[in-house]
């Protein structure tokens, strides 16, 4: 691949390059480019026809008719995302782009990166952020650490908030159903003079269900009656903008969100546990951007602040008759702040050049303490601080009008460890006589050492090397009948190499436990594919989305653990009459396996939802949700229960 490819895209471009100089005359009949703005795959507003690599934007009015409770679900629509949740909405939900690790997606929320610097991974936790307080969601895959540094090896996942615009627009929705759900969510935002403000605020209940073993016959038979894990989050959420039209802009955001869940240990021989988590995440930013020189260069500066903290309190059952209960109370916190300058050159016919820089500092650390049978001392397990300084660039050339060229990189020197330099390159190439646009990309990703992973007593290892991969993907987006019937294909491959992994071989004498290496190897490869069809104007519309994953281990060549090899959705939009929509949904996967080496496999399953939704008048719209109307029984991660046959319901009001 890595000898192949390069070739194909050169090939790609030349030939793309001199049929853009030969089109002038074709080109006087373009149509106008439907204004889909993305922000991700450039780090700057760009048309989406104009982008090189696959991206999926999916919008406010699809995030509302998703679950109210967890963004996993949201995500779950989109080709080359699968998600796996241990339990409930309550429960830890992991993210793999392109069959890449959960640690290997890059999620940033407003731009800011999120990721949980105490866990193991570095991964974040999908069930932290609830979908109510988001405007949109852009997911890129494929790598882009030549954009966005460490962990952006599968792809990257840009988390936008609402901003306020326009006339003061107020809005409330309540919503209720099925395992005891209440969830209330309020904003405000509007705008004026100079002056945009959003605020949100967003509280939810859920009495749930067990995490472990709720809905699986063989667990339930022999181990029931389970115990509910249920949710209880709080979120609050501001912005405020400041735009007088003189070319300096300013933009001041802060969330807070408290969460507490039940969890189960899911092992032993009682692994129905009484345990809680308690969850904070607190963020504040402030960007400032000045266009100078006739706004041909734009300066933009952010400075940045995040803090993640877990209280876990375990509860576990061992021995007995009677068992003994034994709790342990385990903290961990993660501090991540920093700066980052973003300089926008505009070149005309040269294209757009971007260069900037970025510091970061990671703080984290962990500790526990024994509450029963017998009280102790509280215990530090780690702790562990590490600074990253980055240099990065991309230029965006266009040739001729109708080919998009873009060449980006990127030095990150992480402190205390080895630097890692990392590029990106894409082509968009667009015929709009045939409603057609071709694109490729290819790149290379990294992921440093987590603190954790480094600065362990028990497991660490001081010199670990960042985890490496290389990807590419050619695609094409096509349109047919006025875009009546358009369609997406994207082929991709990746090759990771020095992952990260945990044996208990080969370690110092001091870790008899067990070691972090950079011992694992592993390969990707796969189709994504898309579509809408308009089947009747005004009343029905059909979507569809299928990936491929072909993920293995190349050290055993086996299957990596929960990567399905087919994943589908298909969905039915459906307006009868005016104020009616209707959204039938079937989501399908395929066989796999929960763990490594093709262990503990996992069934395929089919499950059926609807959405509805009825506006009342210009205020008042009312909204239902059926998910799992079939109760298929199924698992996303083994012994772990999902939902049986459900209803929600609300109202929605706007003024």
């Amino acid at each position: 691949m890595s000898r192949t490819f390069p070739v194909a895209l050169a090939a790609f471009l030349v030939a793309c390059a001199a049929h853009s100089t030969t089109s002038a005359q074709a080109q006087s009949r373009r149509e106008p480019e439907p204004l889909f703005i993305t922000i991700t795959p450039n780090r700057l507003p760009t048309a989406i026809q104009r982008t090189g690599s696959a991206v999926t934007i999916i919008r406010a009015e699809e995030i509302a008719r998703a679950s109210s409770y967890s963004v996993a679900d949201v995500l779950r629509q989109v080709p080359g995302v699968d998600v796996s949740t241990n339990g409930g909405p309550g429960g830890t939900s992991s993210i793999r782009l392109r069959g890449a690790n959960s640690g290997h997606t890059l999620v940033l929320l407003d731009g800011v990166r999120i990721g949980d610097p105490s866990a193991t991974s570095g991964e974040f936790d999908a069930s932290t952020i609830a979908p109510g307080i988001i405007e949109r969601i852009e997911v890129l895959r494929g790598p882009q650490s030549a954009l966005y540094g460490s962990d952006a090896i599968g792809g990257v996942i840009n988390i936008i908030t609402r901003k306020g615009q326009g006339a003061p627009l107020r809005s409330l929705r309540v919503e209720g159903g099925s395992y005891g759900s209440a969830s209330v969510t309020g904003s405000v935002a509007g705008s004026t003079g100079p002056w945009s403000y959003a605020f949100s605020g967003l509280g939810q209940t859920l009495e749930g269900f067990s995490s472990y073993g709720y809905r699986i016959g063989r667990l339930e038979k022999t181990q029931g009656p389970f115990e509910n894990d249920g949710l209880r989050r709080l979120t609050g959420l501001g912005r405020i903008g400041y735009d007088p039209g003189t070319g300096f802009r300013f933009d001041l955001g802060i969330m807070a969100s408290g969460r507490r869940s039940g969890y189960d240990a899911g092992f032993g021989t009682y692994p129905d546990t009484k345990s809680i988590s308690n969850q904070r995440y607190g963020q504040v930013f402030a960007k400032a951007e000045l266009d100078a020189f006739d706004n041909r260069f734009t300066h933009s500066l952010q400075i940045f602040a995040n803090r993640t903290e877990r209280v876990l309190k375990d509860s576990f059952l061992s021995g007995g008759p009677p068992p003994t209960n034994f709790r342990t109370d385990y903290e961990f916190w993660g501090n991540r702040f920093g700066a980052e300058y973003q300089g926008t050159l505009r070149l005309d016919r040269f294209g757009t050049l971007i260069l900037g820089g970025r510091s970061e500092r990671e703080v984290a650390a962990s500790t526990n303490q024994d509450i029963g049978p017998f009280p102790g001392p509280r215990r530090k397990d780690f702790s562990g601080t590490q600074d990253t300084a980055s240099l990065f660039g991309l230029w965006q050339l266009p040739v001729g009008e109708r080919l998009m060229l873009s060449f980006g990189t990127r030095l990150d020197q992480v402190s205390d460890s080895r630097s890692f330099a990392t590029w990106r390159m894409t082509a968009a190439y667009n015929l709009p006589e045939t409603g057609t646009k071709l694109r490729a990309s290819a790149g290379t990703g990294a992921k440093a050492p987590t603190l954790y992973q480094r600065f362990s007593p028990l497991y660490g290892t001081r010199d670990l090397r960042p985890e490496e991969s290389l990807g590419v993907d050619v695609g094409i987006d096509q349109g047919f009948f006025n875009n009546r019937v358009t369609f997406s294909v994207t082929g991709f491959r990746n090759r990771f190499r020095d992952l990260i992994d945990f044996q208990f071989a080969g370690c110092p004498p001091a870790q008899p436990f067990g070691c972090y290496f950079n011992v694992a190897r592993a390969k990707t490869s796969g189709v994504e594919i898309s579509a809408t069809f308009i089947a009747i104007e005004a009343w029905l519309s059909i979507t569809g989305s299928y990936t491929y994953l072909n993920a293995r281990d190349q050290r055993t060549n086996l299957t990596l653990a929960r990567r399905a090899p087919h994943r589908g959705r298909l969905a039915l939009r459906i307006t009868p009459r005016e104020g009616w929509l209707i959204e039938p949904s079937v989501t399908m996967v395929s066989n796999r396996f929960s763990s490594a080496n093709e262990t503990n496999p996992l069934k395929r399953y089919a499950r059926f939802d609807i959405h509805a939704e009825y506006v009342l008048n210009s205020t008042y719209k009312l909204h239902a949700r059926f998910e799992n109307i079939t109760n298929a029984r199924y698992e996303e991660v083994r012994d772990y229960g999902t939902t049986g046959r459900a209803f929600y319901g609300g109202v929605t009001a706007t003024w």
